[in-house]
């Protein structure tokens, strides 16, 4: 019995001075972690838009062309601005959402300010909706990848 008891003791002791947090892993890269924004837990805070079908649908083929390349390069220039993480069209859906934006800031009106500059979302090609959104820091490395993948 004082065996039991001493054994438990000692476990007892040995959990009360344990660290209070894990060692990091072996991969952790801490200037990467600073570089990409990340807390303690590798994450950090984004705005997610959902580009949805707005109200400007009488519009000609040449305006629509017009709007549709002025998008692009609005997403090009937010992304080279390091503003814009994710970009990217939607399959066909009953909610009519078009597309999505993640964006680096970490408010509803900073993001507001970013969708405002696309020339579609002022044209009424597009309306929103905008979310605050807690993901992966390393989604900030996005970008630089996909520079990688296009010819």
């Amino acid at each position: 019995m004082r065996l039991a008891a001493l054994a438990l003791c000692s476990a007892l002791l040995a959990c009360a001075t344990a660290p209070a947090a894990p060692p990091a892993p072996s991969g952790y890269d801490a200037a990467l972690a600073q570089r990409v924004g990340a807390d303690e837990r590798g994450m950090r805070q984004y705005v997610l838009v959902i580009l949805k079908t707005g109200p400007a649908t009488n519009l000609s083929d040449e305006e629509r062309t017009r709007l549709f390349n002025g998008h692009m390069a609005n997403i090009n220039r937010l992304a080279d601005e390091g503003r814009l993480v994710v970009a990217g069209p939607l399959g066909a859906n009953e909610r009519q959402y078009r597309g999505i934006f993640i964006f680096t800031v970490s408010t509803i009106e900073e993001a507001a300010a970013l969708v405002a500059t696309d020339p579609a979302v002022e044209a009424g090609v597009f309306a929103y909706e905008a979310y605050p959104w807690y993901g992966s820091a390393a989604l900030m490395e996005i970008p630089a990848l996909h520079e990688r993948l296009r010819p």
